[in-house]
């Protein structure tokens, strides 16, 4: 078995916005009205997805630009290469789409990065996610269940960290070894009883590790 992990969602948690929002608001504002259906659960998260990304309508040159210019926690590609020079492997499961996850890791010369997600690719001016419903992770909510992707990888590590921010990642959460929390991931793993750790950015997580030994404090 091999010792550790690091398991991260991506929007909201290593980006610090949603790729979603960024393109609603700029390619798709109508979607604004479907948000309360969706938060009231009435949408899908899939289908409220899906719909978003197909309403891009624009050349892949201009989405990849605007995918380059979503910000993400600085720190994110020094504290992944802390975590796999330390014995430890890094993911990242997202319930969004792989598509833009991986221009995003390209963009910053991140390596040896397997990700759990939506498939997505790139056709006829938007982002179409293949959704496998007999894939061993497949959500019928969400297109991926994290926490089964949690479960497995607790098959295979003595100790599986984890980070998210919202509301999908308080499920995978139940079965974390550790999870440190952010924005209104804390208020939920509060009221479902959850231990969390609570955090803003990832420089507050590699001091944890190093307090717990999986990192060298130098």
């Amino acid at each position: 078995m091999k010792k550790w992990a690091f398991v991260s969602d991506f929007d909201g948690t290593i980006s610090k916005r949603d790729f979603y929002l960024i393109m609603m608001d700029k390619y798709f504002p109508a979607g604004r009205k479907l948000m309360p259906k969706w938060k009231a659960g009435e949408i899908k998260d899939i289908d409220f997805l899906n719909k978003v990304f197909t309403s891009i309508n624009q050349d892949e040159e201009q989405i990849i630009s605007d995918i380059y210019s979503i910000e993400i926690d600085e720190y994110v590609p020094d504290f992944i290469e802390k975590i796999q020079q330390n014995g430890g492997d890094f993911y990242i499961l997202s319930a969004g789409t792989d598509y833009y996850i991986y221009h995003l890791l390209e963009k910053y010369g991140v390596e040896h990065v397997k990700v759990f997600s939506n498939e997505g690719h790139f056709h006829e001016k938007n982002v179409h996610m293949k959704i496998d419903k007999n894939h061993q992770h497949y959500s019928e909510r969400y297109g991926i269940d994290k926490s089964k992707v949690i479960q497995d990888l607790k098959k295979e590590y003595e100790t599986v960290f984890f980070i998210g921010d919202s509301e999908p990642d308080s499920h995978p959460a139940e079965y974390a070894d550790i999870t440190f929390a952010k924005n209104g991931l804390q208020d939920l793993l509060r009221k479902k009883d959850i231990a969390f750790v609570p955090v803003e950015e990832f420089r507050e997580v590699e001091n944890y590790l190093k307090e717990k030994g999986m990192l060298p404090k130098k």
